[in-house]
């Protein structure tokens, strides 16, 4: 019988349930709140129906104007053009350079910024030191500037150590674009665990690296996988970077899906950018749907530390 149903009795006999009284699944307030849901989940879901009708398309089925039918018939020579032989100037091999381009990018950045930040903040939560103080606001406050305040000096250290035009200027800016707020969520992180822990390590006798590694590690998964979204979906799908400190043999697959996109040769294929804007925003999508199942899991296996 359910907690907030009691029976009361009278001499015996039972005079009736009491408690609240169980609510109407179709209300004003249920209405409200899954009409908007609604609405909010047709916003962003129409978008990625047309592109993907569109995108399954040929170019005389396309030419009839409906752009929310489904196919008649499904081809995939859109995709396959728009991976391997789209054109770009003089350049015809779609987006398949830009993609290992970008995984060539994405993937040290991420860890070498992640590495970095995660021992930052977790000696400025703490490691107390002097200046520390000084040292996070210095943080802080580079996490909010505008990247285009910093373009040109930065084209220009790139220059003068010889990196600039290269994947590896590229990983530095990223790498280092990142950092600040990633600081900032990792200190804020590692002091909000128990500070017994720490403590008692130290009394143990454990030292920086061997209390990071064996205690502060374990229990901090859900930070990482916040950290790895974050820089995975933000230097995946940046475009500015990518088209300022490289050259056209290294841009990444943002820059190579607008100049597919933008091209002025021959018949503009509406399904070929459809396919191609798709492909370029799987790795994003795929990030999203299993981090956040590694999500849950870290912070009910961090639960313990409460």
């Amino acid at each position: 019988m359910p907690d907030s149903v009691t029976l009361k009795t009278s001499g015996g006999r039972a005079s009736g349930p009491s408690g609240p009284k169980p609510k109407r699944v179709i209300s004003p307030r249920n209405i409200i709140l899954y009409g908007t849901l609604f609405v909010a989940a047709a916003y962003y879901l129409l978008p990625l129906y047309v592109m993907m009708v569109t995108s399954l398309k040929g170019m005389p089925e396309i030419r009839l104007g409906n752009i929310f039918s489904p196919p008649v018939e499904i081809t995939f020579e859109p995709w396959v053009k728009a991976w391997a032989t789209a054109c770009t100037g003089l350049n015809c091999d779609g987006l398949s350079r830009g993609f290992w381009n970008s995984v060539r990018i994405t993937v040290p950045s991420v860890v070498l910024s992640i590495a970095i930040a995660s021992v930052n903040g977790y000696a400025l939560a703490n490691w107390r030191f002097k200046g520390s103080e000084v040292f996070f606001a210095i943080l802080v406050v580079g996490a909010f500037i505008p990247y285009q305040v910093m373009i040109y000096p930065i084209v220009i250290v790139l220059r003068e150590i010889g990196v600039y035009g290269t994947l590896t200027g590229l990983i530095i800016v990223h790498s280092i674009f990142g950092m600040p707020i990633l600081t900032l969520l990792f200190r804020n992180y590692f002091a909000s665990l128990p500070q017994e822990l720490f403590k008692a390590a130290r009394i143990d006798g454990a030292g920086f690296w061997q209390i990071f590694l064996k205690i502060m590690l374990p229990m901090s998964l859900p930070i990482f996988v916040v950290a790895m979204i974050l820089q995975v979906t933000g230097i995946w799908n940046d475009f500015l970077f990518g088209v300022v400190f490289t050259r056209p043999e290294y841009y990444p697959m943002t820059v190579q899906l607008n100049n597919i996109v933008n091209s002025v040769q021959g018949v503009k294929e509406y399904n070929v950018n459809m396919a191609a804007t798709i492909l370029t925003g799987l790795v994003p999508l795929v990030v999203y749907f299993v981090s956040g199942r590694l999500f849950v899991r870290g912070i009910a296996a961090g639960a313990v530390k409460g």
